[in-house]
């Protein structure tokens, strides 16, 4: 416990003990009335005008303290400090130290001058009376009963010792313990007092502190007592069921809250039942947390902290925006975020479910739609409008959905509409056949009127041997096949069709591994100059030949490897293999080499042909390389930076196949090209069409007129040959009139017999590579 006169105590606990000496004025008057009166008595008694003095001096005292009171009434004690308090209570001390020295004066007056028993007996009995009185009034003060004790003892001690008689003497000496006990009594009061204003402070201050948090807690809270009342409800749970303030929740049980809350509307009455039970089981301690469902919107997230017999302390939140975001989560994790059609996990899960709970003998399908020529909508009117398109046929979807399809878009233009229960066969068909013709037609797509057709693939099979995954290959194998077939179709899956999907399987881990090993081997095409007498390079074709199944077509192979993502791999060991057979050739050959689009959008390439260069010591100038119109689609700006790196290299650069795209002529001017490769298209029926000539001489001399070379390729008679030469059209020719693609060392033997028969000076033409897609 802290003493009363510790000076750390609070300021305003020492202002109240020093107000206290203030009030209760009505015990200062009397005690004034029974010191005149004592005093008045005495007087006439025994007839001493000292106490006639003194009885005014009391009385005017009583009057000065008196107006010094109504003085403190007056002050504002919310602005005192501690040396204002100090200062009030030194006035105080000083009224009552008068007071008490004129009682001491008396008694001492009548022990030692008047030595009347009436005088001293009245005088002591009123004086102690008083100064028991500080115990009762004056303990706020230490000072102040200090002061009335020395003020009042000190004269009747003064006056038992200066009477000369022993037994005064012993009554003086026996005074001073009760001096001194009444002193102790005083003390122990003020500290009592002081300690337990101090301890109800605390209190406060913590019971104000923790209703300052109850009621700023971001959570509701109910506290309850036994037998289920409510003992406690902050003002965040009056908030969250909207209870008046003015209502008085103490005593009552839950459900009374719930039914005001019910009447106002925050809980949906179909709702009250199933809340009531959730809350029984959180009390009863069947649960420790509970979701609550108050309305279609809103949520309450409670948890039970058990108090034993004493209750329950409920705690809640409102989870209602946390249950939103969950939901939308869920439904981005589910659901395609352009067409709002299931994505393919939910729509493998839907299936799944489905499957588990068909019938023995019930019948389904799987079917995979594909928008055709999807693509072209994307390159000529923008992503943007082919996703308004997607978004267009999701629509249409949705309208068979009341046939109970399951539909989902897998990404891309790929949709897949799973059939859970159909009769047979034709019944399948004419489904099928209902929803190409719904999504096939016209499209209004940004002001533009677009005829779209579809392509598709269905799986029909037991539902009891279905497997999902299984269904799926074997609709996109039909689907395939419907592609194959001028698209604008749908194709049931047959048996034959899967025996082709694990042959082109095969094929790709056969060509994956061939790949790896580096077992592809190099053709290469001569080329000539229009004479025929001279060979200036050759182009690198590759070539595989299976072990098992034989030559495989380049038609084949190249477009798989770029669906399996290894053309980059197979870029490699044609460039590789080719400036490795280069360096072997005569120093005027070049070598050219095909570039795919995989390979003109990553950086990569640049590497992949300085090793390579590197590693056999070619000249970059020996070193070609081609690239074709749809190669340059994809990221033309990626390309651009590549093939000028490239260029700056010492490497020339073609383009292959020119005329046969949408924009040659742009490209001849954004990309760093040193030759034009012209189509084998100009060449075809060249004597018979004079259009055709016309336009071939346009183009070469275009490209001469830009400085570049010209190359013609596909010239296969003599009549090509002949205008060709005539009308100048030609830097090199390339075909099959000169000579076919040949293994490495048919062409080394073609340049040493050409090499005798004609002596070329060295450096005279140059070497360049490219990957082309008849690899």
């Amino acid at each position: 416990m802290q003493a009363a006169d510790n000076t750390a105590f609070a300021d305003d606990v020492r202002l109240s003990f020093v107000a206290s000496l203030y009030q209760k004025r009505g015990t200062l008057f009397a005690g004034m009335i029974a010191h005149v009166v004592t005093t008045m008595a005495v007087y006439l008694r025994i007839d001493d005008p000292f106490y006639l003095y003194a009885g005014f001096a009391l009385f005017i005292i009583w009057n000065g303290r008196n107006l010094d009171m109504m003085l403190f009434d007056k002050q504002d004690k919310t602005k005192f400090g501690l040396a204002e308090t100090l200062h009030w209570e030194k006035r105080y001390v000083a009224g009552s130290l008068i007071a008490a020295f004129v009682l001491g004066t008396v008694c001492g007056h009548a022990l030692v001058v008047a030595q009347d028993p009436f005088a001293e007996l009245v005088t002591i009995s009123v004086t102690l009376a008083t100064m028991i009185s500080v115990v009762g009034r004056n303990f706020g003060s230490r000072l102040n009963v200090d002061m009335i004790i020395l003020a009042a003892c000190l004269p009747i001690l003064a006056g038992l010792v200066m009477a000369r008689d022993p037994y005064m003497g012993l009554m003086a000496v026996l005074l001073l313990p009760l001096f001194l006990t009444t002193r102790s009594m005083a003390n122990g009061v003020r500290d009592f007092l002081f300690n337990a204003v101090t301890a109800e402070r605390k209190a406060s201050e913590i019971a104000e502190r923790f209703d300052t948090a109850l009621n700023n807690m971001s959570h509701g809270l109910f506290m309850l007592d036994g037998d289920g009342r409510i003992e406690v409800a902050n003002r965040k749970a009056r908030e969250f069921f909207n209870v008046d303030p003015n209502i008085d929740l103490s005593g009552r049980i839950l459900k009374a809250a719930l039914r005001l809350s019910a009447r106002n509307g925050v809980i949906a009455r179909e709702n009250f039942a199933q809340i009531n039970e959730h809350l029984d089981r959180l009390i009863n301690g069947q649960e420790d947390r509970s979701l609550v469902r108050l309305d279609k919107n809103s949520w309450l997230e409670f948890s039970a902290r058990h108090r034993g017999e004493k209750g329950v302390v409920l705690i809640f939140e409102d989870v209602s925006a946390r249950i939103q975001s969950e939901k939308r989560i869920l439904h981005m994790a589910r659901f395609d975020s352009l067409t709002e059609l299931p994505n393919r996990s939910w729509f493998k899960d839907i299936v799944a479910a489905k499957i588990a709970k068909a019938r023995p003998d019930q019948k389904l399908a799987l079917a995979v739609l594909d928008i055709d020529d999807f693509k072209h909508v994307n390159d000529t009117m923008g992503h943007l409008s082919g996703d308004k398109l997607l978004s267009a046929i999701a629509n249409r979807l949705r309208s068979l959905s009341r046939q109970k399809f399951v539909i989902s878009r897998f990404g891309g233009d790929e949709f897949v509409l799973f059939l859970p229960d159909l009769e047979d066969l034709p019944d399948l068909n004419r489904t099928m056949d209902h929803v190409i013709d719904t999504l096939r037609g016209t499209y209004m797509i940004d002001g533009h009127k677009l005829f779209i057709s579809l392509s598709g693939g269905a799986s029909f099979a037991p539902a009891v041997h279905a497997q999902i995954e299984d269904l799926h290959i074997q609709a996109d194998l039909a689907l395939y096949e419907a592609k194959r077939r001028d698209k604008n179709r749908w194709t049931l899956f047959e048996e034959s069709m899967d025996k082709q999907y694990s042959e082109r399987q095969r094929m790709k881990s056969d060509l994956r591994e061939a790949i790896r090993t580096n077992s592809m081997d190099l053709f290469y095409q001569p080329m000539f100059n229009p004479e025929g007498n001279r060979i200036a390079g050759a182009e690198a074709l590759s070539r595989w030949n299976h072990p098992e199944l034989g030559p495989i077509s380049p038609a084949d192979y190249i477009p798989l490897a770029e669906e399996m993502g290894i053309i980059g791999d197979l870029t490699r060991c044609v460039i590789e293999k080719a400036a490795r057979e280069c360096a072997t050739w005569p120093g005027h050959l070049f070598v050219s080499v095909n570039l795919s689009a995989l390979d003109l959008g990553d950086r990569a390439i640049v590497s992949v042909i300085a090793n390579a260069l590197d590693t056999t010591g070619l000249a970059p100038e020996r070193l070609q390389l081609e690239i074709t119109e749809s190669g340059l689609m994809n990221d033309l700006e990626s390309a651009r930076v590549i093939l000028t790196e490239l260029r700056s290299m010492g490497m020339s650069i073609a383009i292959d196949d020119f005329g046969t795209g949408y924009s040659s002529l742009s490209y001849l001017d954004m990309l760093p090209l040193n030759k034009i490769k012209i189509d084998r298209s100009f060449v075809s029926d060249l004597a018979a069409d004079t259009r055709k000539l016309k336009l071939l001489r346009g183009v070469v001399h275009l490209a001469r007129e830009l400085g570049l070379d010209v190359v013609v390729e596909g010239v296969e008679t003599e009549a090509q040959l002949v205008l060709i030469r005539e009308n100048n059209c030609a830097d090199l020719i390339q075909g099959y009139i000169f000579g076919t693609p040949m293994p490495k060392g048919a062409f080394r033997e073609l340049v040493a017999k050409l090499s005798k028969q004609h002596a070329v000076a060295p450096n005279e033409l140059l070497l360049s590579s490219s990957v082309n897609s008849d690899r």
